[in-house]
């Protein structure tokens, strides 16, 4: 059922059924919430950095210590690769993801004066920074413009069928078309915090989901429910019927 997703309807129908999408979403998630814990930019930067092929979980366990000993990117900038691949270790990939923390705040400090840029071109010249990371910063640290397209957006995005790209870049593309650039961001964290509560990967829980009368990817569940409530309308109003012409 979830094997092939394709866009579906017309592009107007597919931007109806995005309004629709957004506007549920806020009602199910009034909160759009980051669960990657932070005080600053510099501390969302990093935190999403490491977010790499790690749960949120995983990394707010990890970065209190790291802000801890690293509170400003000048201090990280600074920092011995050892020291940073011990206290990020458990997020995986440490010594990749040691060496971009270091090379990132040494860019902020180097070019951007120690404060983060809040411009996406800018923001991904620094390591380990790509559109994704970028569209985190700018949508959740500046209040910006910004649509990141993590495994949950996309999966979503395809399920519901905004898109049919599986390339993230083409999926953010494929939703700002859509959207207001206002919503870009609160869309994508909703989206994010309804692929984990409900719209798993494996065993998306469609009985539960509030979005399902308006998902293609739970029209077949949709119609057996259909006809099992056509099926026992037609049985109460035979009975009925019968009733009647007993009486």
């Amino acid at each position: 059922m979830f094997g092939v997703m394709v866009a579906k309807g017309t592009v107007t129908q597919r931007r109806a059924r995005a309004a629709e999408v957004l506007a549920r979403l806020k009602q199910m998630y009034p909160e759009a919430v980051c669960e990657l814990t932070h005080n600053n930019a510099v501390q969302l930067l990093t935190a999403t950095i490491l977010s790499a092929q790690c749960t949120d979980v995983r990394v707010n366990m990890v970065t209190p210590a790291l802000f801890a000993e690293f509170p400003t990117a000048e201090l990280l900038a600074g920092a011995d690769i050892g020291r940073v691949e011990e206290l990020v270790r458990s997020t995986g990939f440490y010594q990749t993801k040691a060496k971009n923390l270091i090379g990132m705040a040494h860019g902020i400090v180097d070019r951007f004066g120690g404060e983060v840029p809040s411009d996406l071109d800018d923001l991904i010249t620094l390591p380990g920074v790509g559109r994704k990371t970028a569209n985190v910063v700018r949508s959740v640290a500046f209040k910006l413009p910004g649509l990141p397209v993590d495994t949950h957006v996309g999966r979503l995005s395809r399920r519901l069928g905004l898109t049919s790209q599986e390339d993230a870049v083409k999926v953010e593309h494929d939703l700002a078309a859509m959207l207001p650039p206002t919503e870009w961001g609160e869309f994508s964290l909703r989206l994010i915090l309804h692929g984990r509560r409900v719209c798993d990967a494996k065993k998306p829980r469609c009985g539960e989901c509030d979005l399902a009368d308006i998902c293609p990817s739970s029209e077949l569940p949709r119609v057996k429910m259909a006809r099992s409530v056509g099926s026992r309308s037609k049985k109460t109003a035979g009975a009925k019927k019968r009733r009647s012409s007993t009486r």
